[in-house]
């Protein structure tokens, strides 16, 4: 289906009506994530009708306990709403579900895997260091906390990705992560 300017206008309102407008998951993290999908949906030649409301809806029940499970659901309701070719909602919504780093799920099509992708990429880097340390702040997490989440997770992420060319994009902020690790661990012992 082309996607047609006025019905992703609208998704993106209800998108931003469901989500707070900044903090570690806040609507900003969203744009990131869409923009991210752009460039690697255009690389990898992905159904952009598919891949593009995924990347604004992934988020929309963010609060919610299963928020992938949950925003598949809400994005469905969404996207009947605003008049969605239905035959390609089965697809934003298997996207939305498999993109959750928590859950777990393996993506099975290539817009799933480019979604999955665009959000651990946007956990990553300079952008990742600061979406950590909003959430750690958001949540009162002492240092320690904050360190475990590097080993935890972010750390972990490269080897995540489905896709040589978000593997690509990767490397460097990997490679930041674990010089800021390097560099912060320093200044917690003084040693600089």
């Amino acid at each position: 289906m082309p996607m047609d300017s006025q019905i992703i206008q609208r998704i993106v309102a209800e998108s931003r009506k469901r989500q707070r407008p900044a903090g570690c998951h806040g609507y900003e993290h969203t744009e990131r994530v869409m923009e991210l999908c752009k460039r690697l949906g255009v690389q990898l030649k992905a159904d952009m009708s598919v891949l593009l409301p995924a990347a604004i809806l992934h988020d929309v029940s963010r609060e919610e306990e299963n928020h992938s499970e949950q925003g598949a659901a809400e994005a469905a309701k969404i996207l009947e709403e605003v008049g969605y070719d239905t035959g390609e909602i089965p697809l934003i919504c298997e996207a939305i579900r498999a993109h959750s780093f928590s859950r777990g799920e393996r993506a099975r099509t290539l817009e799933a895997m480019i979604l999955s992708d665009a959000d651990k990429l946007d956990a990553m880097g300079a952008v990742g260091i600061y979406r950590t340390a909003l959430y750690s702040g958001e949540h009162m997490r002492p240092v320690e906390e904050f360190i475990e989440h590097f080993h935890e997770k972010l750390l972990t992420l490269k080897d995540l990705l489905y896709t040589d060319e978000a593997r690509a994009m990767a490397e460097e902020r990997h490679r930041y992560m674990l010089n800021y690790m390097e560099e912060f661990m320093r200044e917690l012992r003084a040693e600089a």
